[in-house]
C-alpha cells in the first residue's frame, strides 16, 4: 500500500515484516559504510557540514593516504544507502499508520520526506565525490550549498525517524 494514499489501512504484521527487513538492510548498509570509511567517519561529517571551501580542503588535507582511500570507497557503497533509508523509512511510516491512522496530509509528508532527504543525499554525493578529485572546483558557494542540501538531509531523516519512534513507541507503550 502507497502510505501516502487514504484508501486500506496496512495490514500491521506485513507492515511489521517490512519494516524490520528494511531496517535491518540499512544497519547492515550503514556498517558497511562505517566499516570502509574506517577512522575518516567522523571527518565525512566535518566535510557535509563545512561552511567554508578553507574548512573543506582542511578536512580532506587532514586525512592519511588510508583515510582518503575509505572516503572514495566509500561513495559506490553512498550511492545506494539513500534508497535503502528512504524504503526503510516509508515502510516505518507505514507501519506507524497500521498502528495509529495519520491524517492524509502526514501520510504525504512521511512518503515524500525519505524521497527528498534521499535526493539530497545523492546531490551531496555526486558534488563529494566530484570535489575529491577536483580541488579546484572547492569553492565557498559550492561548500555553502552542499553544506545546506545535507542540513536538510539530515534535519528530513532523522526528523522523519524521530516522529516514528515516538509514535511506535506510545503505540507499543498502549498495547501493554
Amino acid at each position: 500500500m502507497d502510505i501516502a494514499s487514504a484508501s486500506a489501512r496496512p495490514d500491521r504484521s506485513r507492515a511489521l515484516r517490512k519494516t524490520a527487513a528494511w531496517s535491518a538492510v540499512y544497519l547492515v548498509s550503514q556498517a558497511n559504510i562505517a566499516r570502509t570509511l574506517g577512522t575518516a567517519a567522523p571527518k565525512l561529517l566535518r566535510i557535509q557540514t563545512s561552511r567554508s571551501a578553507a574548512d573543506y580542503r582542511d578536512v580532506l588535507a587532514g586525512m592519511t593516504p588510508d583515510e582518503r582511500a575509505g572516503y572514495r570507497a566509500h561513495y559506490p557503497l553512498d550511492m545506494i544507502h539513500p534508497a535503502i533509508y528512504a524504503v526503510a523509512l516509508r515502510a516505518g511510516a507505514e507501519l506507524l499508520d497500521a498502528h495509529r491512522p495519520q491524517s492524509a496530509r502526514m501520510r504525504r509528508v512521511l512518503a515524500t520526506a525519505p524521497v527528498v532527504s534521499a535526493a539530497g543525499d545523492y546531490v551531496e554525493n555526486v558534488v563529494g565525490w566530484y570535489l575529491l578529485d577536483h580541488p579546484e572546483a572547492i569553492t565557498d558557494g559550492r561548500v555553502r550549498a552542499t553544506s545546506a542540501v545535507s542540513i536538510v538531509k539530515w534535519a528530513l531523516a532523522l526528523g522523519q525517524l524521530a516522529y516514528l519512534g515516538a509514535g511506535l513507541g506510545r503505540a507499543a507503550l498502549r498495547r501493554r
